[in-house]
């Protein structure tokens, strides 16, 4: 056994011990390889580990890494794109990957919208929610995201899939629970608000290496997951 399928088995472990503890299903939570900065063969061991999702950050590197885990005979994967993401970037992670989590702008979705290929299905996508009120961080306040879902509801490419957000580190269980059952208080608002027959919002994207535990106990159905699988970054 490699060290990532060590790491993976652990991360596994430790959420299906958080769905245990808080009355879910391990099935309803997803997880998420952050492999930003990793190598296609970080990532090859991961894949034979059993992963299939991967995450990353950077536009270049993720749509050469998707390239190169092809050419390893990796296939079946599936790709999100989870950084910020600015107009001259938008029709390569249009081209290439399958999600992105980092929505906030309407122009941004729609120039992704209108660059995603036909052939392919439409590109999943999350709004991200600046919860914490940082000036520094990314993402729309909780008014906006209801605002920015019902017109993202008119681009015929992408499909709404949920919220996600990457808040500060909080010191304990109670605080990023707190924290997070805001972000699954603004998903629950948006559904009651959400047009009859209009594809399901299902997804919060949140948690992460430090957090996971407190995002499975507030409802997150998928888990950003890096250092804790490929250890620290350079």
């Amino acid at each position: 056994m490699t060290t990532i399928d060590h790491r993976l088995l652990q991360v596994r472990a430790r959420i299906a011990r958080a769905c245990a503890q808080h009355g879910r299903d391990p099935a309803g939570v997803a997880l998420l390889a952050v492999s930003k900065t990793m190598s296609p063969a970080a990532v090859r061991e991961a894949v034979h580990a059993g992963q299939r999702a991967f995450g990353e950050n950077y536009v270049q590197e993720g749509v050469d890494k998707i390239a190169a885990l092809r050419a390893l005979g990796c296939t079946g994967l599936q790709w999100h794109y989870i950084g910020a993401l600015q107009s001259n970037k938008t029709r390569a992670v249009a081209e290439h990957f399958d999600w992105v989590h980092g929505i906030e702008r309407l122009a941004i979705a729609q120039r992704l919208s209108a660059q995603r290929p036909p052939g392919l299905a439409p590109l999943q996508v999350c709004i991200q929610v600046n919860l914490d009120g940082g000036r520094n961080k990314a993402g729309v306040s909780a008014p906006e995201a209801l605002a920015l879902a019902q017109q993202l509801l008119e681009l015929p490419r992408l499909r709404l899939r949920g919220l996600m957000c990457i808040p500060e580190p909080l010191p304990d269980f109670a605080a990023q629970c707190a924290l997070f059952g805001q972000l699954r208080a603004l998903l629950a608002q948006l559904q009651a608000a959400w047009p009859p027959g209009a594809a399901a919002l299902d997804t919060l994207s949140m948690g992460m290496s430090a957090d996971l535990e407190a995002a499975v106990a507030s409802g997150s159905t998928l888990v950003r997951v890096g250092s804790a699988i490929f250890g620290p970054r350079a």
